[in-house]
């Protein structure tokens, strides 16, 4: 049996005159009106496809939301095709720099609203879509942002590291994965990067501050070392980075990411429970991109989305 072929796309909606409107294209091709996405090139993660998707077919520079669902279908080849789909808040800044022209895959671009787009989109599969980020705006549940619980990369093993704990480095794998976990982070669009003081925290985070512009944030509440000695201040940082309501990074490590989560999960109303150490039981590398609402975080956690590191490349 063949491969299935995965794509990606998003939902892009904005506020117009107090009413949400979606984002539909009109392709040239098959003469028809769908959600826009695209298959995945090769070493891609499904985030980065989505937010490239965007951008190529609507000259739009958006960042992810929340996750809206996966649509998977055959197609004429016999192949199944697997898409996902997240919402994406399109920012005014976004409409004004936009660098749409009509093409030979899209003929036009049309901001609708939802019920037109209800009846206006060729496949019942983009209503689905469409309806699970309809359902969100029932609940209240439109613009979000997210807290993405971040592990650092592989380190020294402590049994071969003659210093403190916290100034051990990276390996060259954890490097790697570093480097690797870029252009997946940089699809939510993090404004704030906060780390642990130790090296292996600092150094996790290096590239994705080059990347970004960001300067981070180094605290000692979330490292190992305030851990082991009972005196961690995740509470506080958590607080802090939810009160602000901006997507942001929080890099620690194993044992501290389960009271990252479980913080988390306080200070929004949600009920604990097995899926919170879930997304806490990460490799080293790997994160947890928690979304939650940026109206009333206090509505709970919206979804959780968790990711391996990428480790047979580096970013760039």
């Amino acid at each position: 049996m063949s491969p299935a072929i995965y794509a990606a796309g998003a939902l892009c909606w904005r506020v117009v005159d107090d009413r949400i409107v979606v984002l539909v294209v009109h392709r040239t091709k098959y003469g028809d009106v769908t959600i826009p996405k695209g298959k995945v090139d090769p070493g891609e993660t499904l985030p980065q496809t989505a937010v490239r998707e965007i951008h190529e077919e609507t000259g739009l520079r958006i960042g992810l939301g929340v996750p809206l669902g996966v649509s998977t279908y055959p197609l004429s080849s016999g192949r199944e095709k697997i898409v996902h789909y997240w919402a994406a808040e399109v920012s005014d800044k976004a409409i004004e720099r936009s660098t749409f022209v009509p093409n030979s895959e899209i003929a036009a671009i049309e901001w609708v609203t939802i019920k037109k787009a209800r009846g206006y989109l060729t496949y019942e599969r983009d209503v689905e879509i469409l309806d699970a980020f309809d359902s969100l705006v029932h609940q209240g549940i439109t613009s979000t942002f997210a807290l993405i619980a971040l592990r650092h990369g592989k380190a020294e093993p402590r049994d071969r590291w003659n210093g403190s704990d916290a100034s051990r480095p990276l390996t060259e794998r954890g490097v790697k994965q570093a480097a690797g976990d870029v252009a997946t982070l940089e699809a939510w669009r993090p404004k704030r990067i906060v780390t642990s003081d130790a090296v292996r925290c600092v150094t996790t985070v290096a590239p994705l501050a080059a990347a970004t512009g960001i300067k981070p944030h180094r605290d000692h509440g979330i490292s190992q070392d305030a851990y082991e000695e009972g005196q961690p201040e995740v509470r506080r940082v958590v607080g802090k980075r939810i009160r602000s309501r901006k997507t942001a990074v929080l890099c620690s490590h194993g044992p501290v990411l389960p009271e990252i989560m479980r913080e988390i999960a306080l200070a929004t109303g949600t009920m604990p429970g097995g899926y919170l150490n879930d997304a806490a039981d990460l490799d080293t590398g790997g994160f947890s991109v928690v979304h939650l609402s940026a109206t009333n975080p206090a509505s709970g956690i919206v979804s959780i989305e968790t990711y391996a590191p990428v480790e047979d490349r580096q970013a760039g």
